[in-house]
């Protein structure tokens, strides 16, 4: 219940405690004011005597509500005891008609039973519409014809009046139904949206460990296996310079592997795109990976290159790279075609190779040494709402296809 309501309701009962007192005290002051209605004694006596009654019947009511609340059999009699000294006034003088219709606004609370509770009101409106007809006894019969008229037009009045309070307070009945069922929701998603942020958080985590694992698998990881294929080459090779030049190409592994670590912690875009398109930096990992292999390795560029978003490019490197670290590695191939294509709304990645392949459907399972291969790559497709398919057979080679959402660089 709001603020409002309960301020409502408090009002709602001063009111039901005072309005007798106030009706009462009113009707007294109209009646003296116009004393000369009544100018008998035996009339302003019977006013007296009724007008104590009615303050000695209040004062008992009011202590006895406190203890019963609500309709009961005493509530009832009290109604039917307070309309009759009600009645009795207005017979006396129609000014106490503003008394007699106390019982217009709590019958309710006073009543028990349905058709009692109708009574009431319509025994009420008696006494008013005696007043209106000019006041009881009547003399002729025109004022009876006039009092069965006023009769029947409060009794109408009461009835809509009371439609509509019943329909309102089924309203508020239903807004309360409402407000409620509301309040539960906002509850129940309340701890919905703890247990979200909970499940945001792990997987936020799992996703990170993720992440890290598939940066360490395509820097670190392959940083070392080109540095350890340099150093076999050294360990057997006869010429200084042979040696030398194969050396230094393994220092410039180890120099780009750590760039790459360094970013990878960081999360920043990998080494090759610090400073370069996407189709730069594919151009010089083929180049550098043909010269490290001595395979022959073509990068092919076709449409119109953009600037793609950061997050976009450094997947589709890092899919160059494990594409063709897996191929150094299996495919025993002598040559590698690496294609990148614009299209209207989405970028393609093809790596192509002429080795030994393999059978799709029974992949080589994953050693101890071994990376995250196509379900890497595969993955990091996915992250990025983009696809991966391989095509590849026993002898015949093997193609990598990513193709991924045209983002452009903001």
């Amino acid at each position: 219940m709001t603020t409002a309501d309960t301020d409502l309701e408090r009002r709602w009962a001063a009111f039901r405690r005072w309005q007798s007192y106030a009706l009462l005290g009113m009707s007294l002051v109209l009646a003296t004011a116009a004393s000369e209605l009544t100018p008998g004694a035996a009339e302003r006596r019977a006013i007296a005597v009724l007008v104590v009654a009615a303050l000695v019947l209040q004062v008992w009511w009011g202590r006895v509500v406190r203890r019963h609340p609500g309709p009961h059999p005493t509530a009832t009699a009290y109604y039917a005891v307070r309309w009759a000294i009600g009645f009795a006034l207005t017979w006396v003088n129609e000014f106490f008609a503003f008394y007699a219709s106390t019982g217009y606004f709590d019958a309710d609370e006073m009543i028990a039973g349905r058709r009692l509770r109708r009574i009431g009101p319509f025994a009420c409106s008696v006494s008013v519409a005696g007043a209106q007809a000019g006041g009881m006894p009547f003399h002729s019969a025109g004022q009876w014809v006039v009092f069965a008229g006023l009769l029947l037009a409060n009794n109408v009045l009461l009835t809509v009046v009371g439609r509509l309070a019943q329909q309102e307070e089924e309203r508020s009945r239903a807004r309360a139904t409402t407000i409620e069922a509301l309040q539960q929701a906002l509850d129940e998603n309340a701890a919905l949206h703890a247990q979200l942020l909970v499940q945001a958080r792990e997987a936020g985590i799992a996703d990170e460990r993720r992440r890290l694992a598939a940066e360490i698998h395509d820097t670190l990881a392959q940083g070392l296996t080109g540095i350890i294929a340099q150093l076999q080459v050294v360990a057997n090779a006869p010429d200084p310079a042979a040696a030398h030049t194969h050396l230094n190409r393994a220092a410039d592994l180890a120099r780009h592997s750590l760039g790459e670590a360094r970013r990878s912690v960081q999360n920043l875009a990998p080494v090759g795109l610090a400073h370069d398109t996407l189709p730069q930096a594919l151009r010089e990992t083929v180049d550098r990976w043909g010269e490290r292999t001595g395979v022959r390795a073509e990068f092919t560029l076709t449409g119109t290159a953009e600037d793609l978003h950061a997050e976009v490019s450094a997947t589709l490197l890092r899919i160059a790279q494990e594409a063709l670290s897996n191929t150094s590695k299996h495919a025993s191939a002598s040559r590698v075609g690496v294609t990148l294509s614009f299209m209207d709304d989405e970028v393609a990645l093809d790596v192509r190779d002429d080795g030994k392949g393999f059978d799709p459907l029974t992949p080589p399972e994953r050693s101890g040494t071994g990376g995250f291969g196509l379900d890497g790559m595969r993955a990091r497709a996915e992250r990025i709402a983009g696809s991966l398919s391989v095509e590849s057979e026993p002898g015949y080679g093997t193609a990598v296809s990513a193709r991924v959402p045209l983002v452009r660089h903001d």
